[in-house]
């Protein structure tokens, strides 16, 4: 950090800086510090360097702790301001010249435009990454009531990353290159790509890094986090289908396979069956830590799996008897697709006795008697809660999300926490451990971004002869120099365009989209981090991005949705898989740099086959291999061993090992007696 401070007084405004905080690490006191030695900085000559710090969390509501912590440097009354009403009093913070103001992601538009009309003035803007997620999914998200037809549907509307804002600041930075009387100062714990190219520090390689670190290995040894997988658990499901109508209809293997899995893991039983795997692992193996208080946290995959999850762990702890209770964390209002019913997060935590609004959530969880949190997206990431001891995922998660999402876990809380518990129903150990490689030590941006490539996306365009330069041209001129110009106007001059691109064949329009959408993403970023002499880049840039709105979108081709309804699941049984701890190798994290899409080698191919082939095919996967006689002697086994009342008093009074003995008594009586009516059974095992 000092070295933050000096370069920041040798260089003035103007700077990009990128810090990366490993997250959990104090991260919130660093930026305390840096504000204030920011506003107390000065050159040689005795002046201010910076008139105002800007403290920006993307919290609707002002982070306490970030506010507390500013406080507690304070030395002078009133040099902190913190702007939680409305953007008149941030213009009027800027305007004044207060020393340092703490306002909220929601403001960001008004405080670019302010630093850019107060140019007399100079700024430092620190960009605290705690996610938006903690508030919710991104503001268009916030208030959408769902209503999926399924499951699956409820996934797909859901599916990728919510925005955070890292998000928001590499948008702000690509609208507008850095104003010379202002320095930005970006903290994150697991940088992106585009994060790295715009604020990262050009070292003799050729490569971006941070220009402030404190990694996860360092902070890990050092006790200031978890080490969130040392204990790493995985499980599978295996199931057997059947099919349940009397045709067999050809589907698309690839579209019809994504959907029958999909329908396996989003199944009813499915669920059940993992929520007592969690209810019953937390019991046993959380409950008692952290001196009794320890809580866990369900990840699931959208907000109506989120829903299904709440009503099927209030029913399990209801049927168990267990003394925890559960809330729910989802945005908006999620309608039940087979029931009818609307369900939104304060109605489902709240009872007759207590309300319980959304914003008092985070607050309600602190709080002995809940133990567990049930969450879609919202509190994946920018949650603290020391309390929270393990994690069971039930969503994709890779990348950047993966290491954003178990860092949850990783606050320590001495002297009670000395570990964390991770079990995962979706995903493989191997792609964790890459998704963590990347941040535990240096994360460096392999190579900059090639200007070059955008000459290899223009001549490639051009090369489809779907526009000539004089439609170009004109279409700039009117963009540029049409006063109250329609939007219908500039379509109509992309018109003739569109209708050759109509005309191709579908490889060439599939390829086509991909290369003018990978030059106009691909311009709008490097053209914040260089000056083009290039005018043809920048007229190609404008047209090009009104055209892929007018362009007809690819055809995805038909999804077999209705292959779902012609299946039906026999038996799942989900079963672990791997148990251990997540080793990570040492040295640099590399990313690659930012370049073309992938997606513009034409669609996939369509290969359809009888449904009956994909069923048998996928039962061979991940059917249960045993056959219905066996199937039905295990749970012959299973009922008899439950009912016995001395394997029962038994287990209740001995230790796993002396249980085990009586165990064995029984259950080898028991098998004996399977002999007449499940001989074959007997034979195999």
């Amino acid at each position: 950090m000092r070295r933050l401070i000096r370069h920041a007084r040798a260089h003035g405004p103007g700077q990009r800086y990128l810090i990366q905080h490993s997250a959990g690490s104090g991260k919130t006191m660093t930026i305390s510090w840096l504000a204030h030695q920011l506003a107390s900085l000065h050159d040689e000559q005795n002046r201010r360097i910076f008139d105002s710090i800007i403290v920006i969390t993307d919290r609707r509501v002002l982070d306490r702790q970030l506010q507390t912590q500013m406080r507690q440097f304070e030395q002078t009354r009133g040099m902190v301001e913190n702007i939680d009403k409305t953007s008149r009093q941030l213009k009027e913070a800027l305007e004044s010249g207060k020393h340092i103001i703490v306002t909220t992601l929601q403001k960001f538009p008004v405080i670019a435009k302010q630093v850019e009309e107060l140019a007399g003035q100079q700024f430092a803007v620190i960009v605290d990454e705690a996610h938006s997620s903690q508030s919710g999914a991104s503001t268009q998200q916030m208030n959408r009531a769902i209503t999926p037809k399924s499951l699956d549907d409820a996934e797909a509307e859901e599916a990728g990353e919510p925005e955070n804002m890292e998000d928001v600041l590499i948008r702000e930075a690509e609208l507008r290159q850095q104003p010379p009387h202002v320095s930005t100062f970006a903290f994150t714990a697991t940088p992106k790509p585009k994060t790295l190219q715009l604020f990262g520090t050009l070292n003799e390689k050729g490569e971006k890094h941070p220009f402030s670190l404190y990694a996860m290995r360092q902070a890990i040894e050092e006790g200031f986090i978890l080490d969130v997988l040392q204990n790493y658990t995985t499980y599978k499901a295996f199931w057997n289908l059947r099919k349940k109508i009397e045709d067999d209809p050809r589907y698309d293997k690839r579209k019809a396979t994504y959907l029958i899995k999909d329908f396996v893991d989003s199944h009813e039983q499915s669920i059940r069956q993992k929520v007592a795997i969690m209810v019953e692992h937390f019991a046993e193996n959380v409950a008692h830590q952290i001196d009794g208080q320890a809580k866990a946290m369900i990840v699931t995959r959208s907000r109506l799996h989120a829903v299904y999850y709440r009503l099927a762990v209030d029913a399990y702890l209801r049927e168990k008897g267990y003394p925890f209770e559960a809330l729910v964390a989802f945005s908006g209002t999620v309608k039940d697709p087979k029931t009818g019913l609307e369900y939104t997060e304060s109605r489902m935590n709240s009872t007759p006795d207590r309300y319980i609004p959304e914003t008092a959530t985070a607050d309600a969880f602190n709080q002995a008697a809940y133990r567990l949190l049930i969450v879609a997206s919202k509190y994946q990431t920018g949650f603290d809660q020391p309390l929270l001891h393990t994690m069971y995922v039930d969503k994709k998660l890779g990348g950047v999300n993966a290491v954003q999402t178990l860092s949850r876990l990783n606050r320590i809380y001495p002297p009670h926490k000395t570990e964390t518990m991770v079990l995962d129903f979706v995903n493989e150990a191997e792609d964790i451990q890459k998704a963590f490689a990347d941040y535990y030590e240096t994360t460096i941006l392999s190579e900059e971004t090639d200007p070059n490539v955008l000459y290899e996306l223009q001549h490639e365009i051009e090369e489809f002869h779907f526009y000539s330069e004089a439609e170009v041209d004109a279409f700039v001129t009117t963009f540029f120099t049409g006063r109250n110009v329609q939007l219908a106007t500039l379509y109509n001059l992309l018109k003739p365009v569109e209708q050759r691109f109509e005309q191709a064949h579908p490889d060439e329009q599939y390829a086509f989209r991909g290369k003018l959408r990978d030059f106009v993403r691909l311009y709008a970023f490097l053209s914040q981090i260089a000056t083009f002499a290039e005018t043809d880049w920048e007229k190609l840039f404008h047209f090009g991005r009104l055209l892929l709105q007018l362009l007809p979108p690819p055809p995805e081709g038909r999804l077999p949705i209705e292959v779902q309804q012609a299946v039906d699941l026999t038996n799942i049984k989900v079963r672990q898989s791997f148990s251990g701890s997540l080793s990570l190798p040492r040295g640099q994290g590399k990313l690659g740099p930012v370049g073309r899409g992938l997606d513009t080698v034409g669609p996939a191919v369509e290969n359809p086959e009888p449904l009956s082939k994909i069923i048998a095919e996928l039962n061979d996967i991940f059917g249960i291999k045993t056959n219905g006689d066996a199937l039905a002697a295990i749970e012959h086994l299973q009922e008899k061993l439950a009912d016995d009342p001395g394997l029962a008093a038994s287990v209740r009074v001995n230790t796993e090992e002396t249980a085990r003995l009586t165990f064995d008594h029984i259950a080898q009586d028991l098998f004996e007696d399977l002999i007449d009516n499940y001989f074959k059974f007997y034979k195999q095992v």
